[in-house]
């Protein structure tokens, strides 16, 4: 069953898919998984509502570097270079093709609450999530239904078949930045945690107001290498070093139980794990990262056949063979979900992708700024 034709069920049930994580392993559990290239995305996402008519609306290490202009503080500067972009494990970011950046800041780690919050006190923004549902967009769709929500991850009670995403991931009412996952849940005291249920125009709105802009594909994965060419890892080739934890990622078996061996289940605070090469944390695991590129699965393609690319600013338009017709963006870094049960895509080379509308509880951001 296409994504498209699940849309009425959807609605109905409350229940919407969300940047599906997908193993690049191969390993089994004792479920199956979805046909086709495992990729952290599972085709139904809140662009395809379009099939019934339908589209939603639009630590003190980590302290401000008093030398630093305030444009910059909590930023670091990347000297750019040149660097082999892509990896080997998945097909969509092959082949590995050598790029070369400009030099640029970014931010130390991803926009926390606090940060968010001062944007919206600063401004009054309301989330793409925070916006109620529009009739005409949504035609037989009950007005009790047509609230304000985003999909958050709902592990089940056990075990389960790993060809349906509906099984763990839920559209729930409330949901958003304040409530990451519905009414029940607040940020109170996570003020140094990332910002999650951020839709790609969210980000590109807070970037805006803090005279920033989200990074290319290719100067997010130069930043999160750290001077690393070539790894695995942002650390290295070795993904638990020395036996000790590098990102916040999922352990145990999923999408039923996180053992939560790394010390936390759902998001962790900003720079809970140690920082790589350029002094930036969490470019892998945690929550996923907005990127300023469109989505195409063959553009890697495309870049390999110039030669060296200079500054690459993504493809004019966005296909995904997965789910033809709607746009996405991409995201990098994984999340807290990705592990090598289903998903390794904390890898600086792989990619993600995602419908620019659609927030959920493991998507941030970060900014960065030109020289």
């Amino acid at each position: 069953m296409s994504a498209r034709s699940l849309v009425s069920a959807l609605l109905f049930s409350a229940l919407v898919g969300a940047q599906l994580c997908l193993s690049a392993t191969g390993q089994e559990q004792s479920s199956t998984t979805p046909k086709g290239e495992p990729h952290c995305d599972a085709g139904i996402s809140r662009h395809s509502l379009r099939a019934a008519s339908a589209r939603l609306h639009d630590h003190d290490a980590l302290g401000v570097e008093a030398k630093l202009p305030a444009a910059h503080q909590g930023m670091a500067w990347i000297p750019g270079g040149r660097f082999w972009m892509g990896t080997d494990h998945m097909g969509d970011a092959q082949p590995v093709h050598e790029v070369k950046v400009s030099g640029f800041w970014i931010d130390k780690t991803d926009v926390t609450n606090d940060e968010f919050a001062r944007f919206v006190k600063a401004t009054g923004y309301v989330t793409v999530a925070e916006r109620p549902l529009k009739p005409k967009e949504f035609p037989g769709v009950a007005p009790a239904d047509l609230v304000p929500g985003s999909v958050v991850f709902t592990p089940p009670s056990g075990a389960v078949p790993l060809d349906d995403p509906l099984r763990w991931w839920k559209f729930v009412k409330g949901a958003n930045w304040r409530h990451p996952e519905g009414t029940q849940s607040s940020i109170r005291g996570k003020e140094k945690y990332p910002v999650v249920q951020i839709a790609w125009g969210d980000a590109v709105a807070y970037a805006r107001w803090a005279s920033k802009r989200l990074p290319t594909e290719a100067e997010w994965e130069f930043a999160a290498r750290g001077g690393l060419d070539r790894k695995t890892y942002v650390w290295g080739d070795e993904f638990r070093p020395g036996g000790k934890w590098q990102a916040n990622t999922f352990q145990g078996h999923f999408p039923d139980h996180n053992s939560h061996v790394d010390g936390y289940v759902g998001t962790a605070p900003v720079g809970s794990f140690p920082a790589n090469g350029y002094g930036l944390y969490d470019m892998a695991g945690n929550v996923w990262q907005w990127v300023a590129d469109w989505y195409r699965d063959d553009y890697y393609a495309q870049l390999s056949r110039s030669g060296l690319s200079r500054n690459p600013q993504g493809p004019n338009d966005s296909f995904d063979p997965q789910e033809p017709g709607v746009p996405k963006r991409v995201q990098k870094g994984g999340s807290f979900l990705c592990s090598d049960q289903y998903c390794q895509r904390y890898m600086p080379g792989a990619r993600g992708k995602g419908d620019p509308e659609t927030a959920s509880n493991h998507v941030g951001f970060r900014c960065v700024s030109s020289q």
